[in-house]
């Protein structure tokens, strides 16, 4: 485990979490695709602890999105359902099958790697090409997303249990374009309370396989939850003056970078 009993890394860690919760605050973007990498490759965190102390990390962090979307009365529970239908086992298998082949084990840390890898990539690629991707399927399939997406949605809920298990990163940008993909009539507010409120039991449950698996490192977390609060609070209230589309652009070339790095790992 990375020494963090020096008060100089605290205080490191503090302000990460303030840069990337800020950056949360302005994009929208999950703070798993941000926060993970940097715990890995600046502060050379194994990758399991560096995704289960995340997972905790963004289970609070999006509790308030959640609060705060339910009060508007955006949040679509029959997706948050189906989805948490299919995610629910698919995490519950996957950390039963870390805890089987040994958290901390060579081939667990590798897995962990890669398929954060390929989750920033994603990511990446949703941010840059939300709409190209989008307009593909409109052309492609016109009829997508007007019949029953039930099956479809349960599968994307394994899919992002599975990711986020594993990496931490598929709840934000990845489920919001899903969601987008099966329900091209939901309002966009809808759509990102659903996707929001889905997050919440998710990295919780995830979480606490971690927790019990014991890659959780709670003074790291403690370090980064009082930096992020007032980040995401800087954030959210300068959004509305921010370039969105040029920001959304940097960070998915910033993603697209990282996602090779780690998988270069």
């Amino acid at each position: 485990m990375n020494s963090i009993g020096n008060s100089g890394f605290h205080l490191a860690y503090a302000v990460s979490g303030l840069l990337v919760g800020l950056l949360v605050g302005l994009t929208g973007v999950g703070g798993g695709s941000l926060m993970t990498p940097l715990l890995v490759l600046l502060f050379g965190f194994p990758p399991t602890t560096a995704v289960g102390t995340d997972l905790l990390f963004a289970a609070v962090t999006k509790s308030v999105g959640t609060t705060i979307y339910t009060a508007g009365k955006t949040v679509d529970w029959g997706i948050v359902l189906r989805l948490a239908a299919g995610s629910v086992p698919a995490t519950i298998a996957s950390l039963i099958a870390m805890g089987y082949a040994g958290a901390a084990s060579h081939i667990i840390t590798s897995l962990t790697s890669v398929v954060l890898g390929i989750s920033l990539l994603l990511s990446a690629i949703s941010l840059l090409f939300k709409q190209q991707i989008l307009q593909f399927i409109t052309r492609r399939y016109p009829g997508f997303g007007t019949t029953s997406s039930t099956r479809l949605t349960i599968l994307t809920g394994a899919v992002l249990g599975v990711l986020v298990c594993l990496s931490s990163v598929g709840a934000g940008a990845l489920g919001t374009i899903a969601l987008i993909i099966l329900y091209p009539s939901l309002p966009m507010v809808r759509i990102v309370g659903s996707d929001i409120a889905h997050a919440v039991p998710l990295t919780l449950l995830a979480g606490a396989g971690h927790w019990l698996l014991g890659t959780i490192d709670f003074p790291l977390l403690g370090a980064l939850l009082i930096g992020s609060v007032p980040g995401i609070v800087a954030g959210s209230l300068a959004a509305r003056f921010a370039p969105d589309r040029v920001l959304k652009a940097c960070l998915g070339v910033i993603l697209a970078l990282v996602g090779f790095r780690m998988l270069m790992k």
